[in-house]
């Protein structure tokens, strides 16, 4: 039964609430599957879904409360913490990185990147932090032997890579087909490397949780249905990646549901 049969809320109004997500990639499937399929609703919350790029800068928009939650990478989160905010993770959805290096084909070996530029999201985002640790995985040194530079989201990323303007890109799932399919390639798969990191993940602040927990209860139950809908209804949740993703093509879409 999904929530749209579910048994309503009664009289009570909805709570209105905002939950931002900071990548347009397979991870967030958890938010547009729980959104889509009406399961916050069945919890009593009107939620409005929104896209904010990066996750430095989702957490901002959580400290000046102008989003309630935000799913995104762990490290925005922690970063914010060491610099005294009370914003914190309430549940991890990913638990490693599905980021992969992807290279011009003439560049083969960890060495042919010096002197290269990378491109990332944004300073101390989780696609910053994924190409400073592949780069030091490999033994050279951020900005001294490779140049990494802000360009945006994953779409910005993936076409400045395709336009020449940098050697590689951080991204992931999507935009590593397309970019394969271009004669492009992997020189590092985050994955492959061992990383342990809290990847997506569900953020508020400590004061929202501690003026309202059931709030923060319900978002949870509505993720939980969510995340089971998005396991069992393999179709269904394909064409909510469909809408959310922006493409029909079946083979890219099964790879991107299968991977996450």
């Amino acid at each position: 039964m999904t929530a749209d049969t579910a048994e309503k809320t009664g009289e009570r109004p909805l709570q209105k609430i905002i939950i931002a997500y900071s990548s347009v990639s397979g991870n967030m499937a958890p938010l547009w599957i729980t959104h889509e399929r009406g399961f916050f609703r069945k919890y009593g919350l009107d939620v409005q879904v929104v896209f904010i790029e990066s996750g430095s800068t989702a957490v901002k928009n959580l400290v000046s409360k102008d989003v309630t939650f935000a799913q995104m990478a762990g490290a925005g989160v922690l970063q914010s913490r060491l610099q005294g905010t009370d914003v914190t993770i309430v549940a991890g959805f990913l638990n490693t990185m599905d980021y992969q290096v992807m290279v011009h084909k003439t560049i083969t070996r960890p060495d042919h990147l010096k002197r290269k530029t990378l491109a990332v999201s944004r300073f101390g985002s989780s696609s910053d932090f994924a190409t400073r640790y592949a780069v030091d995985k490999y033994g050279l040194v951020p900005e001294k032997d490779v140049t990494i530079q802000e360009i945006g989201s994953q779409p910005a990323r993936f076409a400045a890579l395709e336009a020449g303007k940098v050697h590689g890109a951080m991204i992931a799932g999507l935009s590593t087909l397309k970019a394969k399919a271009l004669g492009f390639h992997t020189l590092a798969d985050l994955q492959m490397l061992g990383l342990e990191y809290q990847h997506t993940s569900l953020a508020t602040t400590q004061a929202l949780i501690k003026s309202r927990p059931d709030l923060v209860l319900n978002v949870m139950r509505a993720y939980v249905e969510g995340i089971h809908y998005y396991k069992t209804q393999r179709a269904e949740s394909l064409a909510v990646l469909t809408k959310y993703l922006k493409t029909t093509d079946a083979e890219v879409l099964g790879s991107v549901y299968e991977e996450i």
